[in-house]
């Protein structure tokens, strides 16, 4: 008999995939589209995370000391409209232009301190190493600083400036200058000039800049003593720090060249001084105009050498910005003057200055506004030290 043959059968199992509907394609397609949008936006967000530093709050105490210049400067020329044959241009200045000036400088206030609390909540590293650092560390003031003058420069209704919901609001931006004091003058104390000659470099009169305005601020709260305290703190560091910076002493680490405009502060240690003190003593007396002499002697030293700046200027970079704040506080100490002393040539001089001022400032929105992807996403510094 044959044996029988086996046969084997193959037995194919197809599985048809669900066909999605065209409302189902729809879903589809925005859900990924929805997700390569987040997840780009994380990635700017990480890369700006990561690049921005305390060095960008330059942007904000400089625009806020420019609302508090308009708003000086316009009752300035109002006040001496004699002087002037076209006075009445001012008037027609709405004051929504300074009214929008201020909202200006407290969103940019409002948008970097928020972006810097991302950042030490995601790289608390970074903020860590920054408080650490010669440079970095000098920054911290300016939020306080920014505050302190937009408080001076507010166009609403505020509660009277004795009230205690002022104080309160005083005491919260000038505690954290307190608390940096401390640390910083600290340091000098202890450790000696040692220490001093190697982190001593121009930024570190923000410090002292910090104090003043808040002493300036104290007497519009009606504390003298308080005033007159941080005053008095304020200028004995600046003697240490001024003849420190002008020895230039062996094994200083300064600034790099991209850093260089930070010499402009040089300018505004001076000129905040004698607004300060002449709000301690209620008028813009000998001392305030020796200090203001010193701020005029010092702004034209620094322009008078360009070549100090022309490689940091080669590039647009956020170090610019350190040119608009002091300017505007030696306009601002200018116009104190001219008012103490009356004359045609002190008038001339703060309209020039205030004028220069101003043009510095429109300029710097105008390049950061048109720089403001390089500032981030291109070649770009990720600290504050260079």
């Amino acid at each position: 008999m044959e044996p029988k043959s086996s046969s084997k059968s193959v037995v194919e199992i197809v599985i048809e995939q669900p066909k999605l509907a065209n409302n189902d394609l729809i879903i589809t397609a925005t859900n990924n589209k929805s997700r390569e949008r987040v997840s780009i936006f994380e990635h700017f967000v990480k890369v700006i995370l990561v690049r921005f530093h305390a060095g960008y709050f330059r942007v904000s105490f400089s625009l806020c000391a420019q609302a508090l210049l308009w708003k000086t400067l316009v009752q300035f020329i109002k006040d001496n409209h004699h002087l002037y044959y076209h006075h009445h241009l001012v008037d027609m200045l709405p004051s929504i232009a300074c009214t929008l000036l201020w909202s200006v400088a407290l969103g940019m206030l409002i948008s970097l301190s928020f972006l810097y609390a991302l950042r030490c909540f995601y790289h608390f590293d970074k903020v860590k190493r920054e408080f650490l650092h010669h440079v970095g560390v000098n920054y911290l003031f300016a939020p306080s600083m920014s505050c302190l003058l937009l408080l001076q420069t507010s166009p609403f209704t505020l509660p009277r400036r004795d009230s205690i919901y002022m104080q309160l609001l005083w005491w919260v931006f000038v505690v954290p200058i307190i608390m940096l004091d401390i640390k910083i003058y600290g340091q000098w104390l202890t450790k000696g000039k040692r220490l001093l000659s190697r982190v001593a470099n121009p930024t570190c009169q923000l410090s002292i800049i910090a104090n003043l305005i808040a002493a300036k601020d104290a007497i519009d709260m009606g504390w003298l003593e308080i005033a007159l305290c941080l005053f008095s703190l304020a200028m004995i560091h600046y003697l240490v720090l001024f003849i420190t910076l002008y020895q230039r002493l062996p094994g200083s680490n300064g600034v790099s060249m991209m850093l260089r405009p930070v010499f402009f502060l040089f300018i505004a240690t001076p000129s905040m001084a004698s607004l300060a003190w002449g709000s301690i003593n209620g008028s813009f007396d000998d001392a305030s105009k020796m200090l203001f002499f010193l701020s005029v002697f010092l702004f034209m030293s620094l322009v008078s050498r360009p070549t100090l700046f022309e490689k940091s200027m080669r590039k647009f970079n956020i170090a610019w910005w350190a040119y608009s704040f002091p300017m505007t506080i030696l306009a601002l100490a200018s116009i104190e003057y001219a008012q103490q002393v009356k004359n045609g040539v002190a008038h001339t001089l703060a309209l020039v200055i205030s004028s220069l001022s101003i043009l510095v400032t429109f300029a710097l929105m105008v390049l950061t506004t048109f720089n403001i992807n390089k500032l981030f996403f291109r070649d770009q510094p990720t600290t504050i030290t260079t």
